[in-house]
């Protein structure tokens, strides 16, 4: 029951609509028995400061930053973590002694959290798309220890500015999608994770998949296939990967696990449920 003493968790983004975090985080928060619940507030880009200050007058625990502010946050911070500051996104805050916002990231928790029992160890990734999802991965390829990562792009800018950011950490390469060397790279490559958002919204059937459904035709059924993208579940694009003999992994595990690690920040440590996370959202996957 909600009392005048429940405090409240939030999600601060535009649009957070569609976000299933609500569900699977009051799933937990409900097992764990603690008087706390969990919303989503839109907010408009230019109320971002306005709007999370005013949380901290108003009981509120902590908070999940999803797009487009998780850069955005990090002027609002009194303390930062390293990883936050490393991948240059923070997706989750905690509330310190009621005055002051503390940063950190635990998307890298979360991706990595299906990969972790599939020793990758030396093997090779590509990373398709070069957006803000792609700095996290690259961070958790790293901390897994890959040997070497391709970033596949459009985005030339973007493309270059990855390569330079984390050039020095792990052996990486950027290649537009128009580069006649990704054939060859696609069937031999061991893991490849999409971290675009095709195949979330479906238009033309040459959008259902990331550069069109022929770029994928050398794929080899030992590759490992990644889609950040949780919803729907699976995507065209790992119903194809499915079909060639991939092994095949959604966004759902990384959308749990990092949900978990978030709430286990806010409540110092406290054992996050994972299968009550999974079988709340279940219902709407």
């Amino acid at each position: 029951m909600i009392t005048s003493k429940t405090s409240f968790l939030a999600l601060i983004g535009n649009p957070v609509s569609h976000s299933l975090s609500p569900i699977m985080q009051n799933a937990a928060l409900q097992y764990l028995g603690l008087d706390i619940i969990y919303i989503a507030i839109p907010c408009k880009n230019n109320d971002l400061e306005i709007v999370v200050n005013s949380l901290k007058k108003m009981n509120c625990k902590g908070l999940n930053i999803t797009i487009p502010f998780k850069e955005k946050v990090f002027n609002i911070c009194s303390e930062i973590s390293p990883v936050a500051k490393k991948v240059k996104a923070i997706n989750t805050l905690k509330l310190l002694d009621n005055e002051n916002w503390s940063g950190t990231n635990t998307d890298i928790d979360g991706f990595i959290y299906p990969l972790k029992n599939l020793n990758l160890t030396k093997k090779t990734a590509i990373i398709l798309g070069s957006g803000g999802a792609a700095r996290s991965v690259i961070q958790g390829l790293k901390d897994l220890k890959l040997s070497k990562i391709t970033i596949i792009s459009r985005n030339k800018n973007s493309l270059n500015e990855l390569v330079t950011n984390f050039k020095n950490d792990i052996k990486l390469e950027g290649l537009l999608n128009t580069n006649k060397e990704i054939k060859n790279l696609i069937q031999s490559t061991d893991l490849i994770v999409n971290t675009t958002p095709v195949g979330m919204s479906k238009t033309t059937n040459e959008d259902m998949m990331p550069f069109g459904q022929s770029f994928w035709n050398t794929i080899n059924s030992n590759t490992i296939v990644y889609d950040l993208i949780y919803n729907p579940s699976p995507t065209p694009f790992l119903q194809f990967c499915d079909k060639k003999g991939c092994m095949t992994i959604d966004g759902t595990q990384m959308l749990i696990a990092q949900g978990a690690k978030s709430l286990a920040f806010w409540t110092n440590g406290l054992e996050v449920p994972f299968a009550v996370m999974h079988d709340a959202l279940k219902k709407y996957l």
